[in-house]
């Protein structure tokens, strides 16, 4: 067993043992409350700059396969994350799809992780206080520490980095699903639909053909005038990590779409347009990670379970005339969605396409498609 430690910015030490790669991480420290799905959320390119402590307490018992990996196109092999945190990691997993073990998979793709923490007093203590820069790092010794403890406290934080231009794919691509998918045609064809990817997952990529798109996906960068070229139907704006106001590129493609093309965002991109449209946008204390948050449909009433990865939100007060709130978080009351009939513009903080999670969202694809 190789001794780890986790320590964050304040100076707090949580010891464990060594998983995946070894060596030292740094990043945002946040907890995902997702009772599956490791894999969908370590390759959730949404990650960037961030250690991600997983609740459950039991975490790798069916393995990993390449077909769950949500980091799509362009991609090095390795997931955008920094480091991971577990109470306990099976090393040992049972399911028929497994192709490798959950530290295996995690050193193959240089992922560093801290197994054997008490993830329960990490999270308290980030509920209380809120996200915290932090290092993940193997093997130590406690000489170590001191070090550690100041590489923590000069960790940035998330605020003012741009980070989907991090993760966006480098050129464009037509999007289809390989053989193996677990999608299939629901109807007739609805159009070309341009995915503007600022860390886009690939089950919102399926979920988009599966509605009946033809799926073209260009880079975070794209202007506007190339966008429109490509004559789309729909154009989303994608989820992605970090903090929407220094994507300034996206906020002003987004200005410049309005009123031209219906427009779907999710997640940061919701924030992005949230901001094209005069808005503002706050950090959140510890953000919402998870697939098991609950947000209530204004327009019906009806409660949908949702996923959800991010750590700013648009606020709702600053939103302009015209627009309709239609989702609201039933955790904190945060916006979680709003229409601007008027421009075409539908646009949502969680997860539809509830990679992992469940699956109450995804009727969101088929009405705006």
């Amino acid at each position: 067993m190789s001794h780890a430690a986790l320590v964050l910015a304040d100076g707090t030490v949580f010891r464990g043992e060594g998983i995946g790669r070894s060596g030292t991480a740094s990043g945002e420290v946040v907890f995902n409350t997702s009772m599956s799905g490791y894999q969908e959320v370590f390759t959730d390119p949404s990650y960037r700059g961030q250690i991600v402590a997983m609740t459950c307490p039991h975490v790798g018992n069916v393995g990993v396969n390449a077909r769950d990996d949500e980091r799509w196109h362009g991609s090095d092999g390795r997931p955008a994350l920094s480091g991971v945190v577990l109470r306990s990691a099976s090393a040992a997993p049972s399911n028929w799809r497994a192709e490798a073990d959950l530290g295996g998979w995690l050193d193959r793709v240089g992922v560093v992780g801290i197994a054997g923490v008490d993830v329960r007093a990490l999270t308290r203590r980030i509920r209380e206080r809120g996200a915290v820069p932090g290092v993940v790092s193997w093997p130590v010794v406690d000489d170590d520490l001191p070090r550690l403890r100041e590489e923590a406290a000069a960790c940035p934080p998330l605020s003012g980095q741009d980070l989907a231009r991090e993760v966006t794919c480098r050129e464009p691509y037509r999007y289809e699903p390989s053989a193996d998918a677990w999608v299939a045609r629901t109807g007739a064809s609805r159009g070309t639909a341009v995915v503007v990817d600022f860390g886009v997952k690939r089950s919102i990529l399926d979920c988009l053909w599966a509605a009946g798109h033809d799926v073209e996906v260009v880079p975070a960068t794209t202007p506007a005038a190339d966008i429109l070229a490509r004559g789309p139907d729909l154009v989303v704006l994608s989820n992605g990590p970090g903090d929407p106001e220094p994507v300034t590129y996206g906020v002003q493609t987004a200005r410049t779409l309005l009123g031209r093309v219906r427009l779907f965002a999710i997640c940061l991109g919701h924030q992005v347009l949230g901001l094209a449209l005069g808005a503002r946008t706050y950090k959140l204390r510890f953000g919402h990670h998870g697939g098991n948050h609950p947000v209530r449909d204004v327009r019906t009433g009806r409660v949908l379970i949702t996923a959800q990865n991010h750590g700013f939100a648009v606020e709702e007060s600053s939103l302009p005339a015209g627009a309709t709130v239609t989702f609201r978080s039933l955790n904190d009351g945060t916006l979680e969605g709003f229409d601007l009939p008027d421009l075409r513009v539908r646009a949502v903080q969680f997860h539809p396409e509830a990679g992992p999670g469940p699956h109450d969202a995804r009727f969101l694809f088929e009405e705006t498609g």
